[in-house]
């Protein structure tokens, strides 16, 4: 009801002012009136419903959404935005003033197939496809991707908590020597100071390397390794970085490696963790997910 009454307000302030104009300064009543002076024009031109006039005010909020989450969300996340700032709309309200407007989410990549592999000799695939854990630190992933640059490959290595999805570990490196790896896994473990803790991973010579396995012994960290050539076993981390691909690096070339890295670090630290709704969460950030968890 309070939503409609703004709506009329605004078209009896229009015909305030039309009826007004000759006795004072069209641009002077709306600034007073507290409407634009475009709106008003163009009500004049084609005087719009109370129901049309709604929908140019959510327009307005959606594209402030949808500009803040970088063109990552569609419908479902931008109308859980609208919700939490007081609105009362419809999702398929939301998603209607978006077909209308031109306004979609960022497509994805394709996902590729993979075989069915064996398993490591040394290391089992203690994981198991047991992406849903209770409690934070119970089971971290980890996985390697690559940004191009006009100076080469940028890899980049993260590691993910299943409890909240947050990535807790990162780390770029121009080669995919172990020290990736190690520097990923070193941020997250004095980020979150582990004890027995999955860290599961594929089957690249980074996490098959002594060190690597001497680092997971003596930072309380027990390996994981999926089957050879079976994304499905680290679909989660395969997620992370479609996700990052899609929403902020897909197809493009970054001029040099730290442009690429300072992209990266925006993504994870400043969006992706701290404000990126997740459907796994029931639409709240990592971070938010965790916030409230410890409040319960």
């Amino acid at each position: 009801m309070g939503i409609r009454h703004r709506s009329q307000g605004v078209r009896v302030k229009y015909a305030f002012i039309k009826a007004h104009h000759r006795e004072f300064d069209t641009a002077v009543m709306c600034r007073l009136l507290n409407v634009s002076r475009s709106g008003f024009y163009d009500w004049l031109r084609n005087p719009l419903s109370d129901r049309a006039l709604e929908d140019q005010r959510l327009l307005g909020l959606i594209r402030a959404a949808y500009t803040a989450s970088h063109g990552v969300y569609g419908a479902p996340r931008i109308f859980l935005d609208l919700r939490e700032a007081g609105e009362t709309c419809s999702k398929h309200r939301v998603a209607r003033i978006m077909r209308a407007n031109n306004i979609r989410a960022r497509h994805g990549y394709r996902t590729p197939r993979y075989a069915s592999g064996h398993t490591a000799l040394l290391t089992p695939n203690t994981l198991q496809r047991g992406f849903t854990v209770q409690r934070p630190n119970t089971a971290w992933v980890t996985d390697i991707t690559y940004v191009r640059t006009w100076e080469g490959w940028l890899y980049l290595a993260v590691v993910m908590d299943l409890y909240s999805r947050r990535i807790v570990g990162w780390a770029t490196k121009p080669t995919m020597a172990r020290e990736l790896v190690l520097d990923a896994i070193l941020m997250a473990v004095r980020r979150r100071k582990p004890k027995n803790t999955l860290i599961h991973s594929d089957q690249g010579s980074q996490f098959s390397s002594d060190a690597w396995r001497r680092f997971c012994h003596a930072h309380h960290l027990e390996p994981s390794m999926s089957r050879r050539g079976n994304c499905w076993d680290n679909a989660v981390a395969e997620s992370f970085f479609s996700s990052l691909k899609k929403e902020r690096i897909k197809k493009r070339i970054y001029t040099t490696r730290d442009s690429a890295t300072a992209e990266i670090y925006d993504y994870i630290e400043m969006f992706y963790n701290r404000t990126r709704r997740h459907s796994h969460l029931s639409g709240v950030s990592p971070e938010a997910f965790e916030t409230v968890s410890k409040q319960a």
